[in-house]
């Protein structure tokens, strides 16, 4: 089991050292610098989104699964709970009047997990062993992380329980799930889960006020829908 989930604790530690390597440039950076860093990270966010959108070859796949997506996640409102739990950690933790800690669990939990590296590179561990996808998204986690940090604080180092959880999960289920998983499957699953990061892109330049959270189910649904279209 180790051996399956090694490229998940690597990705989960990147995260944490990154995190607090931005915690450091957080004292060192005036505010102004680092709203200017957020909004760049936010236009790097879209273009991920933009590129990984592309991938889907049935526009109609991905309407399907965003509105059946939103509806399963919008029922049991998942992105309220999660934020909910973010603030119970914010309440437990945060000692200062510095950045949110919710906003930076929230924003850099979704960062790191919506995305086709996220998912098919936590299939490959799972299926055979292979962590280099998960590899490289590490190196790009350490350096999203610092960046994030240092401007959203210390919530973006308790992103890192969301990876271990929503990475390893996949990782220990792939065998299951593989029969699924054809190229045209994580090609859809890959498009949906990059209008999601579209999304995030567009609420972190404060254009929009997605709840993104509810429409993570949305991601699953191509899995169901590439059997009958």
């Amino acid at each position: 089991m180790f051996n399956s989930l090694l490229g998940t604790f690597v990705n989960t530690g990147t995260i944490l050292l990154g995190s607090f390597i931005g915690l450091l440039f957080n004292r060192l950076l005036p505010e102004r610098i680092g709203k200017t860093v957020m909004a760049g990270i936010a236009l790097c966010v879209l273009y991920l989104g933009i590129d990984g959108a592309l991938a889907g070859n049935n526009p109609l796949i991905a309407i399907i699964s965003v509105a059946i997506g939103a509806i399963l996640g919008e029922l049991p409102d998942l992105d309220g709970r999660f934020n909910r739990f973010a603030e119970r950690l914010e309440m437990k933790f945060k000692k200062d009047s510095g950045p949110s800690l919710a906003e930076g669990f929230v924003t850099a939990s979704l960062v790191f997990c919506i995305g086709s590296m996220a998912i098919v590179g936590s299939l490959r561990s799972g299926l055979a062993g292979d962590h280099t996808m998960l590899y490289a998204k590490s190196t790009l986690d350490f350096v999203t992380s610092i960046f994030l940090a240092s401007t959203l604080g210390i919530g973006v180092a308790f992103s890192a329980i969301v990876i271990l959880l929503f990475q390893g999960s996949i990782t220990l289920l792939a065998g299951l799930v593989s029969p699924l998983l054809g190229e045209a499957v994580i090609a859809e699953m890959t498009c949906v889960g990059s209008i999601l990061i579209i999304g995030m892109g567009l609420n972190m330049l404060g254009l929009t006020k997605l709840k993104i959270m509810n429409y993570l189910p949305a991601i699953f649904i191509p899995i169901i829908l590439c059997l009958f279209m």
